[in-house]
């Protein structure tokens, strides 16, 4: 398995990782192969098409503003949520924008960036082409990019294997093969990957990481706390996180289920800064980024003896797991439906937590196989094109069914069961496949037209 813990964990901006970070990055990569290739000072036009997906929910998803923001030089770790609608802005005032900050270029979207609803490319429903011309028309270069889910960015004839500069130590494709390691070596998952990871950076590195990761979900989670007013879209979705978290803290009767409203509160936190546009972790996407930070908060919250290791453990195991769903299967909506999201997330965090709550290998396995299979045949299909309706509930109702699962596998199982991780990914994969592609993050079934707007 060629991936690191931070290509699953990705500092980005909301509200979409295929739609919002893949399309930004895909843009900064094409302004980057411009100057490599000293053509940018010869660029007098940027065309961009948008396919499938992208096209159907774009607008939605702010891949449109994704877009600009990368056509200028910015990427979705570094650019400052706060100022990005400026620059957006500014482009639109003035129909013109500068190629990677430097060349001032015309650019008109009703001309220069057009949505193709009617045409998806082959190889994945989220295409993008960047065209750039000459003062004569001339084309000086034209690349298409498929965003693949979880902010991952494929350019057309890449391999999509990415290939590390050293190798790692333990190589694992399936759940069986990543179990017989631990057998064989006495390691537990999150040290295998620790292992792995060793041969990227030093430890130190490594931790520091994901300790940011942690440190950027927590950020996330304490602004969508205290940010009131209606989400941007046209929905006039109310941010709720506010609210429940001073009725929670205002609670005088105990509640012997308010465990669930702190779990759910981490979560509609999250996935409204997202909604909005701010900071979050694609974990492993942005649609679903609230339910691991959700489950971490009830580590910290509610789990005796939490730790900062103890968190670096749950995000290493957590990434194990998502690298199995990402090289067997998928973490794209647009491809899979939202089992590719939420579902996937729902699994990682149910592993992460088995983790820390002292499980085994097998009762992480177990853990994880749970939280898929019952997020099995899960929809896509966005009010609006919006990562609002359904999405941000649905965080909440992940991330639940995460600590259910990790508490049948570690405190109610001993790690056998009839159903194996390989399994249900496999069955994941061909649900997705089998799936008709209205419900697959097009807007075009499901809630999206059932919803009437009064």
């Amino acid at each position: 398995m060629n991936l690191s813990v931070f290509d699953l964990f990705k500092v980005g901006i909301g509200p979409s990782s295929s739609h919002t970070v893949g399309p930004m990055l895909a843009a900064y990569r094409f302004v980057t192969e411009l100057q490599e290739r000293a053509q940018q000072d010869a660029v007098a036009r940027v065309q961009v098409d948008l396919y499938g997906s992208l096209a159907l929910t774009g607008r939605g998803h702010a891949t449109d503003r994704a877009v600009l923001l990368g056509l200028m030089g910015e990427r979705p770790d570094l650019v400052d949520p706060a100022l990005a609608g400026g620059i957006v802005d500014l482009i639109r005032a003035t129909g013109r924008l500068r190629l990677a900050g430097v060349r001032a270029v015309p650019f008109v979207e009703e001309r220069d960036l057009l949505f193709h609803e009617d045409k998806s490319l082959v190889f994945h429903p989220n295409g993008v082409r960047f065209t750039a011309e000459a003062d004569d028309g001339a084309t000086l270069l034209s690349e298409t990019y498929y965003s693949v889910g979880g902010g991952f960015v494929v350019k057309e004839g890449e391999s999509t294997e990415a290939v590390p500069a050293n190798p790692v130590e333990f190589v694992f494709t399936s759940a069986a093969e990543l179990l017989a390691i631990g057998r064989a070596t006495g390691l537990s998952i999150a040290e295998i990957l620790m292992r792995n990871e060793r041969t990227r950076r030093p430890d130190a590195e490594t931790e520091a990481g994901l300790d940011r990761i942690w440190s950027v979900m927590s950020a996330c989670i304490q602004r969508g706390m205290a940010t009131s007013g209606i989400l941007p879209g046209g929905l006039g979705v109310k941010r709720r996180a506010p609210e429940l978290y001073r009725e929670l803290n205002a609670a005088s009767t105990p509640d012997p289920l308010a465990v669930f409203d702190w779990v759910s509160l981490y979560a509609l936190a999250v996935n409204e800064e997202n909604a909005a546009g701010g900071r979050v972790v694609t974990a492993p996407t942005n649609g679903a980024a609230g339910v691991i930070p959700a489950v971490l908060g009830y580590y910290f919250q509610f789990q005796p003896g939490a730790t900062a290791a103890g968190a670096r453990q749950f995000l290493l195991t957590a990434a194990a797991i998502g690298m199995l769903y990402k090289r067997n299967a998928s973490l794209s909506a647009a491809e899979v439906g939202c089992q590719g999201e939420v579902g996937v997330a729902c699994s990682m965090a149910a592993a992460g937590l088995a983790a820390v709550m002292g499980g085994t290998n097998a009762q992480i396995e177990n853990a994880a196989e749970i939280g898929m299979e019952h997020n099995l045949g899960l929809t896509c299909d966005p009010v609006g094109g919006l990562v609002q309706v359904p999405c941000i509930e649905r965080n909440t109702m992940g991330a639940i069914k995460a600590i259910n699962a990790a508490r049948l596998a570690v405190l109610h199982g001993d790690g056998t069961h009839r159903i194996t991780l390989d399994e249900v990914i496999e069955t994941m994969r061909q649900t997705g496949a089998d799936m008709q592609a209205k419900y697959k993050e097009t807007s075009l079934g499901g809630l999206a037209v059932n919803h009437v707007e009064c």
